[in-house]
C-alpha cells in the first residue's frame, strides 16, 4: 500500500510539475527573457511549485509553503544568475507566477459581489476575509521569499 500512494504522489508531483512550467515560460515570454534562459524559467518554476506541493502535501499551510518554495526558487535564481552572468530576476519572476494565488484572489472578490448585491451575511464575510486574508499572505511569502536570497548573498557586512 505505501509503494501505491508514494507513486500516485510521485505522478501527481510530476503532473504539478509540468502543469507548473507552462506558465512560467509563457510570461518568460512576455517578459523578454532571452531565449536561452527560457528552460531555466520553466525549470524553476516547475521546481517551486512541486516544492510548495510536496509540503502542502506533507501538511505545511500553503502560506509558509509558498515561503519555502519562492525562497528556493529565489537561490537557485542567485546561483543560475552567477553562472550565466545575468541578473536574478530573469530567472526568478517568471518562475514565481504559477504561485500566484488567483483562485483565493477570485473567491474573496466573489464574495465582496455577492455581498454588494446580495447583502451582509457573516458567511460571505467570513468567505471574503478568509480568502483574501490567504492571497494577501501568499503574496507576501512570495515577495519575502524572492528577495531572502537578495538579503542574504549580497550584503555589504556579516550577517552575525
Amino acid at each position: 500500500m505505501a509503494i501505491m500512494i508514494s507513486t500516485t504522489f510521485l505522478l501527481a508531483l510530476l503532473n504539478d510539475m509540468f502543469f507548473a512550467m507552462i506558465p512560467a515560460v509563457g510570461f518568460a515570454l512576455v517578459f523578454n527573457v532571452p531565449p536561452k534562459a527560457l528552460k531555466y524559467c520553466a525549470i524553476g518554476g516547475a521546481l517551486g511549485h512541486g516544492c510548495r506541493f510536496a509540503l502542502m502535501h506533507g501538511g505545511l499551510p500553503i502560506e509558509w509553503a509558498t515561503l519555502c518554495a519562492a525562497t528556493l526558487v529565489g537561490v537557485i535564481g542567485v546561483h543560475w544568475s552567477h553562472r550565466f552572468l545575468a541578473h536574478p530576476k530573469v530567472f526568478t519572476v517568471a518562475a514565481m507566477i504559477p504561485m500566484v494565488p488567483g483562485v483565493f484572489a477570485f473567491k474573496a472578490m466573489i464574495a465582496l459581489v455577492e455581498i454588494n448585491h446580495r447583502g451582509f451575511t457573516p458567511e460571505l464575510w467570513g468567505l471574503l476575509v478568509e480568502n483574501m486574508l490567504k492571497a494577501v499572505f501568499i503574496v507576501a511569502s512570495l515577495a519575502i521569499g524572492l528577495a531572502m536570497p537578495g538579503l542574504l548573498f549580497y550584503r555589504r557586512r556579516p550577517v552575525v
